[in-house]
Order: C-alpha cells, then structure tokens, then sequence
C-alpha cells in the first residue's frame, strides 16, 4: 500500500515557515511528505531538506518518493532526537522546522496497524514497529488503577474508570487481542444514553492508547525546545496538533520560550539574566478553512501554531 497522506493546512503552515532559497529545512514527522514535498519546491537544488519519521513504511515510501533529488536526507528516528539527528548530517543550525502531530491517513487506513476503531485488526497502534511495546500489552497487563489513569489522562475520557473495570473483567476469561473486541467492551462499558452523544464511543480511549503506546506527549515539550534552539535568528518552527492536549503542551512551550524576565513579580530587579528565544507569530491557533474541511474531514481538529527565533542580545 501507497504511503498516502493529505496535508492538513499545507498552505497557511508553508506560508508561517516560509522556506528560503538555498535554505535547510527539518521535516520532524515526515509521513507522506506533503509539506516535505512544498519545502522542496521553495527551496531549490541549494537547499538541504532532512526529513524524520518513526514509521518505517512513511521511510521506505519517502525515499522511493524522493530518490530524484540529491539534497535531501531521508532519517528513520524520533523526533526526540531531532538535535542529534541534524547535528550527525553535519549542520549546527537550521532555517526552519515543521511537526505535523498524530496519526497519519496510512496508519489509520492500514488494517494491520491496528490504529482504527473502525477496522477489526491486531492490537498494535506502535508508529514505530521496532519497539516491544505494543497496544495489546498496555490493556492486557497493566494495572487497572494505571490504565484507567491512562484512559482519562490522555484520552479525556469521563467513563475512564468503568472501561478499565470492564476490560479487567474482560481479560480475566482471556487475552484481549484485536480492536474490535476492545471496541465491544468500550461500548458495553459507557451506558447507551452517552454512547448516543459525541464521538464514536471507542475514539477517546484508542487516542489515550495510541499516544501512551508511542509516548507522544512526554516527548513532545523538549523536542519543541530541542527544534527552536536548532534554529538559526529569523529560523521558524510550525507545529500541527489534533487535539487539546497536544495543543496545550505547544501553547505553553512557546509562552515558555517567549518570556524574558521568570524572576517573581514582586522582585525589584531581574536576576535571572533569562532572554526570549521566541517571538510567537500566531497568538491564537489557525485553523482549517471551511473549504479544506469539506475535502477532508479529519481536518476538523486541527491546530496550526507558530514561531519565530529571536537574535541573541
């Protein structure tokens, strides 16, 4: 299957990065390379574009995909590394860097992934394959306390605690082994009246999953930091999030990355020599126009924020 992948706000998040002639450019989440692909085009044989992914298959498709051009370089790794990644391909700074967030098309559409409510498919939801721990180990082994805590923390999920209770029981006959089996105990779990409002019942529960399985959140903060400090004076950094916590850890990385003085507001005099790395260029996020919305649903919860490096005082 094709690495396929519809760019979420490809035009407002090119526009807010606005790649350079000649410039380097760092691709964080490369997936289906719609956004690396328009970086290309800006930047010309003079550029470098380094595009990262965890998945092995967005990899395999991107440097098939890309076998023409001489000036990129195609990375399979985290984005937690994203500092060593650069600085091992020989460059000490960069001229902008994108993270498009979550889940791609492919991943959710690839049965065998086990990333959709929708498709009966193995347990897995792993971005990257390599790792041991898979969706299946999460709801079969861990404690029901912690998975409950996982089901509300990263899911947002009210019912946290009565899906736990249900998929403890659950697993007591046997092993839990496939999405659609796990969907059924969700539905069982949250009354019929609930079930009836809002989201697919099971959407909220295979989010909390899927992030703790790829630990996307914990990561997440320091990678930001990571990429800003990366960036050359006047360098830029777009991320796109799809949902509120995502949004909330970027929201508050680049307030964190914006203030100068951290001193308390009582003290007379700024002892902590702290100075701004970041002007933020979007004080409210961008969202997708109604336009890309009808083209493609899964645009809805999109955010787009952005930033730009300040020149060392």
């Amino acid at each position: 299957m094709d690495f396929l992948h519809q760019p979420v706000l490809l035009k407002e998040a090119i526009e807010l990065l606005n790649p350079k002639w000649g410039g380097v450019y760092v691709d964080a989440t490369l997936g289906g390379g719609g956004h690396f692909s328009e970086i290309l085009k800006r930047i010309g044989p003079d550029g470098k574009a380094i595009g990262i992914d965890r998945d092995e298959d967005a990899i395999k498709n991107a440097k098939d995909k890309f076998s023409a051009f001489q000036n990129v370089f195609i990375i399979h790794g985290n984005f937690k590394n994203i500092k060593c990644i650069v600085e091992s391909l020989g460059f000490k700074t960069v001229d902008g860097v994108i993270f498009d967030l979550g889940v791609s098309s492919f991943q959710l559409e690839e049965k065998s992934r086990g990333f959709s409510y929708m498709q009966d498919a193995p347990l897995d939801m792993r971005m990257d394959r390599s790792q041991k721990l898979t969706a299946r180990d999460v709801v079969n082994n861990l404690e029901k306390r912690e998975l409950a805590r996982i089901i509300k923390e990263y899911g947002e999920e009210k019912w946290a605690d009565r899906i736990a209770e249900f998929i403890s029981e659950k697993r007591k006959i046997k092993p839990i082994e496939s999405t659609g089996e796990l969907v059924d105990i969700i539905k069982a779990a949250i009354p019929a009246r609930a079930r009836r409002q809002g989201p697919h019942p099971a959407k909220r529960t295979f989010q909390a999953l899927r992030i703790f399985v790829n630990d996307e959140l914990e990561i997440l903060s320091q990678s930001l930091k990571d990429a800003v400090e990366l960036l050359k004076p006047g360098g830029r950094i777009c991320v796109i999030s799809f949902h509120s916590l995502e949004d909330r850890i970027v929201k508050h990385t680049f307030k964190e990355l914006a203030k100068s003085c951290t001193c308390p507001k009582d003290s007379p005099l700024c002892r902590c020599d702290r100075q701004e790395n970041l002007k933020i260029l979007t004080p409210k996020p961008i969202l997708p126009s109604q336009d890309e919305l009808e083209n493609n649903p899964r645009a809805r919860s999109a955010r787009l924020r952005a930033g730009e490096k300040l020149s060392s005082k």
